[in-house]
């Protein structure tokens, strides 16, 4: 079995200074988010990363380095940064999410941007979770993480359709709950 977190870049800044889209930075609620998920996340053994895929945006490696601070004491995942997440479509992301395969994680990370991580969370998913799935069906928020289940001994064999969604958790979800 294999596991999938796809966790969206916290809340940004509307403009960087630069003009660029790339260098868009976390805002203040961004930041907050960032660390409320890392902590849940830190929470729970069966979530631990063993790899993390960062976009190389600011606003997903900032997203990163505030997760990363939050699962210290409990795991240490190996992180890649990848240009390539940045604006990704689903067959994109599924081809990066298969050659996860050279490193093997049973607990793989991708942090990116929408719409391709709404796109692919929904593409991945076959089943699981019913309120799980409602609550994804109309977006992935900015530090919402969708968690899917393959059975699968290999990422190589990852497939559209084939993940059962286990849960889907955002700032706003843990607030209300």
């Amino acid at each position: 079995m294999r596991r999938l977190l796809l966790l969206r870049h916290a809340k940004t800044e509307s403009d960087s200074p630069s003009g660029n889209d790339w260098d868009r930075r976390l805002d203040a609620r961004g930041n907050a988010d960032a660390a409320e998920i890392g902590h849940w996340i830190a929470g729970r053994r069966d979530l631990l990363p063993d790899l993390a895929l960062v976009s190389t945006a600011v606003r997903a490696r900032a997203t990163w380095d505030i997760v990363e601070r939050a699962l210290a004491a409990t795991a240490q995942p190996h992180a890649v940064h990848l240009p390539d997440l940045y604006g990704a479509e689903p067959a994109q992301l599924l081809a990066i999410i298969r050659a996860a395969a050279a490193e093997d994680p049973k607990r793989l990370m991708l942090i990116g941007h929408n719409p391709g991580f709404h796109e692919i969370a929904l593409s991945l998913t076959g089943g699981g979770d019913a309120a799980a799935r409602a609550a994804l069906a109309d977006n992935l928020p900015t530090s919402g993480l969708a968690v899917l289940d393959f059975a699968i001994e290999n990422w190589d064999d990852v497939s559209f359709r084939g993940g059962q969604l286990q849960q889907f958790i955002s700032p706003k979800l843990l607030k209300d709950a």
